[in-house]
């Protein structure tokens, strides 16, 4: 069975509620006879179909389309329109039923009508401002909701563009590694390969995820690193300090991974002697800290690599997700040599 549309519902309720209006005030001031009854109800009747056909008209006229100024225009010679063809046919019915109150019996046939228009342009007016208000209302909703999917959509393309660029950039860093090893030492150039396909199959599987637990991302660095020490060997030094409580914190994924890929390349390797870098990670203030430390001095080809990503995609990967509730922070440490990168973002409840 089809339902009844709001519309409708709408158009049934409210000339419903004109008649019971009207029958309460008339028997309150008055004694209404069978002939008012047989008046209101078939007039109420007409001012649906009236209604319905102008409702046609602002659809066929396209009103809601046009301007505002010219929308409120068209209700307007609308309103005067129908309000005079409802009083006219009010008007008519009360004659072929032969309806002639005391009240009215003073007046000429043309100020009958004249009356008859006046009180059925309130009537009109109400059900145009009713009408008019809901559908500006639900356009903006619409446009509203529009907006959010669009923002959504770009959003996640954002997103996307951002991973593509970055897994690219990652293999290519790692496949050079491998490269420079295989005439050198074939035995370790095999483990850099099995290495890197550990990182590739970690690197696909979250591909399509905006976040991943810590301990997911933690893999994927401990193989990148493991990958690049057979190339710097003792010159690189990682120490780890991890807190337990923090391996489910969801971050973005591949983003600790290229925090360290960037200390390393913009850090590591400009120092003869090499040098180490700190990956630590804590629950500090009502908020998560990641942090990576490495030897080093801030340059700016520290800040961003030579593609243009690194830390700037770090930043915008995380004005993306979290908005003004995650922020970044690239210090030189007076006195020590190192470079810190920390990473403040909200804590997320795993249940």
């Amino acid at each position: 069975m089809k339902k009844i549309s709001p519309y409708w519902w709408c158009q049934l309720i409210g000339w419903s509620a004109n008649i019971a209006l009207s029958i309460f005030f008339v028997s309150t001031f008055g004694k209404p006879d069978n002939l008012y009854y047989a008046s209101l109800f078939i007039t109420c009747l007409l001012g649906l179909f009236i209604t319905h056909v102008m409702r046609y008209c602002i659809f066929y006229l396209r009103v809601m389309e046009k301007p505002v100024k010219k929308q409120i225009l068209s209700f307007i010679l609308l309103t005067f329109a129908f309000s005079i063809v409802l009083g006219v046919i009010s008007e008519s019915i009360d004659y072929l039923i032969g309806y002639n109150p005391e009240r009215l019996q003073k007046y000429t046939r043309a100020e009958r009508l004249f009356l008859s228009s006046f009180n059925s342009l309130w009537l009109i007016l109400i059900w145009n401002l009713i009408y008019y208000l809901y559908h500006y209302v639900e356009s903006n909703r619409r446009q509203q909701l529009d907006t959010l999917r669009l923002e959504a959509i770009v959003k996640s393309l954002e997103l996307q563009t951002i991973k593509s660029h970055i897994n690219p950039h990652f293999i290519f860093n790692s496949l050079n590694s491998i490269r420079a090893l295989v005439d050198e030492n074939p035995a370790r150039a095999r483990t850099a390969i099995t290495e890197l396909s550990n990182i590739l199959r970690s690197s696909l599987q979250v591909e399509k995820m905006e976040t991943v637990p810590l301990k997911q991302e933690l893999d994927i660095v401990r193989d990148y690193l493991a990958l690049e020490h057979i190339r710097f060997e003792e010159r690189l030094k990682v120490d780890f300090n991890i807190h337990e409580e923090t391996l489910n914190q969801p971050i973005p994924p591949m983003m600790l991974q290229t925090l360290v890929e960037n200390a390393i390349k913009h850090g590591i390797s400009k120092q003869i002697n090499g040098g180490y870098v700190n990956i630590s990670s804590a629950y500090f203030n009502g908020h998560f800290e990641l942090t990576v430390k490495n030897s080093g001095i801030l340059t700016n080809s520290h800040t961003q690599n030579s593609d243009g990503f690194g830390i700037k995609s770090t930043k915008d990967r995380l004005g993306l997700l979290f908005q003004n509730n995650a922020q970044f922070n690239i210090t030189s440490i007076e006195g020590e040599n190192m470079v810190e990168c920390k990473i403040t973002m909200p804590v997320v409840n795993i249940l």
